[in-house]
C-alpha cells in the first residue's frame, strides 16, 4: 500500500454533522492494519531525528494518531482535552470552530521549556481547535513546536488560521 492508496480506506459521509459537510471518516481507514501501519509509519518518519519528547494529541480523534506517534517515536503523550475531563490543573482557550464555539484544557504541568512538541489532530478544516491548542503549547515555552495532521481539506484554508513560522505536515490533502 502506497500513501496516496489511503485515500481509498477513507469514508466520506454526506450531510454529516450538518447539510452539505462532507465529513471524511478515519475510522475505516484506522480499522484496516495495512493502512493504519503505513499512517503510523509516515508520521513517524516526519519527526524522527528532531529531537521531540511529546506529542500533544487533540480529543478525541487526535488521540489515536497522536497515542502512535508518540509510541513510535519513543516520547510522551499528552492529550488536549475538553473541559472537566483533566484531573489536575489547567489552562484553557476558546475557540470558534465550524460547528460553534468549544473549549480546550491542558494539565498546566503537562508541557515545559526543554519539550520539542508536536501537536496532532486527525484532520485539518480550517483550523481553529488546532490554533488553541497551539497558543495553549506556547504559552509553556517548549523549545520547538510542530503540527501534524494526517488530512488536510485545502479548500478550507484551515493553514491560515495557525501559525506562519511553525512547520505544518499533513499526509494526505484533499
Amino acid at each position: 500500500m502506497q500513501l496516496e492508496e489511503l485515500k481509498a480506506t477513507i469514508r466520506d459521509v454526506p450531510d454529516f454533522p450538518s447539510k452539505g459537510i462532507i465529513f471524511r471518516d478515519l475510522t475505516t481507514m484506522i480499522k484496516n492494519g495495512d493502512a493504519l501501519h503505513l499512517m503510523s509509519e509516515e508520521m513517524a518518519k516526519l519527526y524522527r531525528g528532531k529531537g521531540v519528547t511529546k506529542v500533544v494529541g487533540i480529543e478525541s480523534r487526535g488521540f489515536i494518531g497522536g497515542s502512535i506517534l508518540a509510541y513510535e517515536l519513543g516520547c510522551g503523550f499528552v492529550p488536549a482535552r475538553k473541559p472537566g475531563k483533566l484531573p489536575s490543573v489547567t489552562i484553557k482557550a476558546s475557540y470558534a470552530k465550524e460547528y460553534g464555539v468549544d473549549t480546550i484544557e491542558l494539565h498546566s504541568d503537562a508541557i515545559n521549556s526543554d519539550d520539542i512538541v508536536v501537536l496532532h489532530d486527525d484532520l485539518l478544516a480550517t483550523g481553529g481547535t488546532m490554533a488553541a491548542a497551539y497558543q495553549l503549547v506556547k504559552s509553556m515555552n517548549p523549545k520547538k513546536i510542530y503540527i501534524n495532521f494526517i488530512v488536510e481539506l485545502t479548500a478550507l484554508n484551515g493553514r491560515d488560521n495557525l501559525p506562519k513560522d511553525c512547520e505544518i505536515t499533513s499526509l494526505l490533502k484533499y
